[in-house]
């Protein structure tokens, strides 16, 4: 935003019930790219420079008003109840902007993959010169779009809706998105003059346009890119939008230095970063909050959330790492191994079939198959921690609070509940009894009495 620019606010639209998605999930709390919809439009908001955010939503909507209230910057929420429409779900925000006389975008809440540039440009309109402008894009099959019809020299005439249109007009390909921008003073001025005389009975926001070009102002059209546009009104729509979303980042990912080996195998979530010379094998979920360094590799089959994953780490195939997994540089995580809130320090290890959960594992330790940090009893939770050099034998529980020295050994199998001096020796497991041919004598009497039942 340029220095001289006015101050800058937008409204998002969520108030929609969403019917076609069929889920009790209000339709803009459904996540793409992990992260819920509206959440994509209150951060384009705060990238386009608002300082200014109101959500307007419908009374019913209660997780998605507890949601809104959960995310910083004390966004507004202003209610419409009951809809009539975008107009109306304008004016429903007015008390809530307090009187805010600078520009004003309309995004909506259920569009999360609308560029910042895209409104950037938008607010350019505003200040050279025109009173309303509005987002369109072009596509190959407009349908019941409602078109923009522009002069020779790119300005708005009007926005026809597919129903109203003339044959003419229905030949023109720039479709209005619905987002929509002008100045605070100038839309509210406008919307107090749309009215509800047609078949549905609301108050269209797309009626400013024809308002202002009668009062005599300019109305300009910006473009986008039809695929930044997308509307998810139902799961289907979700998918798509989840499908393009994943395609760029795969893209971003191999222009970067990145190899994905089956890129299509791979999703990503909208913070995932992943620095070059990362390989990453077919089948790889990123969740929220994941960090991969440069030379690490992530494996096959492989789900990752919340985790830092160092320079020229391991991880997979077929593991796990949750919130809170952190694994410095060279670290390797194998097969079947879950890590959550743990930091492996430099070169240590954790090769199959692990829990590590709460905890520290110091430096070139290496963790024995099976092994288990026991971090709850049924209500809170306990640290493990592991000095450098350790030796965790296979199959053991380490009952949590406990510590593991430097360079100690825990033998494998045991149950260890108490700390272990460094360089010591820790065996915890019931002694070992045998009676010679026991095995021998059981088998026969098994077999005999196995024999005997296939007689009767």
């Amino acid at each position: 935003m340029s220095q001289t620019a006015r101050p800058r606010a937008a409204v998002i639209l969520a108030a929609g019930k969403g019917t076609r998605m069929k889920s009790s999930l209000p339709k803009v709390m459904h996540p793409v790219g992990g992260r819920p919809m509206v959440d994509w439009s209150v951060d384009l908001a705060r990238k386009a420079g608002c300082s200014e955010i109101v959500v307007v939503a419908h009374p019913s909507q209660g997780l998605l008003i507890e949601h809104i209230a959960s995310l910083p910057g004390d966004i507004p929420v202003a209610f419409q109840d009951p809809p009539m429409g975008t107009g109306h779900a304008v004016r429903c925000a007015a008390d809530a902007l307090g009187g805010f006389k600078g520009a004003l975008v309309v995004l909506y809440g259920d569009s999360p993959l609308v560029p910042a540039d895209a409104i950037e440009e938008l607010f350019s309109s505003l200040e050279e010169g025109a009173t309303v402008g509005v987002l369109g894009f072009d596509t190959r099959e407009p349908g019941l779009y409602g078109r923009l019809i522009t002069s020779g020299h790119g300005e708005l005439e009007a926005i026809i809706e597919a129903r109203e249109a003339t044959p003419e007009q229905l030949l023109v390909t720039l479709c209005n998105s619905g987002v929509m921008a002008a100045g605070a003073e100038d839309m509210f001025r406008l919307l107090e003059k749309v009215t509800n005389d047609n078949a549905k009975g609301e108050y269209y926001l797309t009626d400013l346009v024809g308002l202002a070009r009668a009062a005599g102002k300019r109305c300009q059209a910006v473009r986008c890119d039809e695929e930044d546009l997308i509307g998810c009104d139902s799961k289907a729509d979700l998918a798509e939008a989840e499908a393009i979303f994943q395609a760029r980042c795969r893209k971003q990912a191999l222009d970067g230095g990145v190899t994905l080996i089956a890129p299509e195998t791979v999703f990503f979530s909208y913070d995932t970063k992943v620095e070059p010379d990362v390989v990453i094998e077919p089948n790889v979920v990123f969740g929220p909050g994941v960090t991969v360094r440069s030379g690490a590799q992530i494996r096959a089959f492989s789900h990752l959330e919340g985790a830092d994953v160092g320079q020229f780490a391991s991880v997979g195939p077929f593991a796990r790492l949750r919130p809170g997994a952190v694994l410095e540089q060279a670290a390797f995580v194998g097969n079947f191994v879950e890590v959550k809130n743990v930091r492996m320090a430099e070169g240590a290890k954790a090769s199959h079939l692990s829990y590590l959960g709460d905890g520290e594992v110091g430096a070139g330790t290496n963790i024995g198959a099976g092994t288990i940090f026991c971090n709850y009893d049924g209500f809170f939770k306990y640290r493990t921690t592991i000095g450098d050099g350790a030796f965790i034998g296979s199959n053991s529980a380490l009952v949590a609070p406990v510590n593991i020295g430097d360079g100690a050994y825990v033998g494998s199998g045991s149950v260890v509940t108490k700390d272990v001096e460094a360089g010591a020796l820790a065996v915890a497991r019931g002694k070992q009894v045998e009676r010679k041919g026991w095995a021998t004598a059981f088998r026969e009497k098994m077999m005999a009495r196995k024999a005997e039942k296939k007689k009767g």
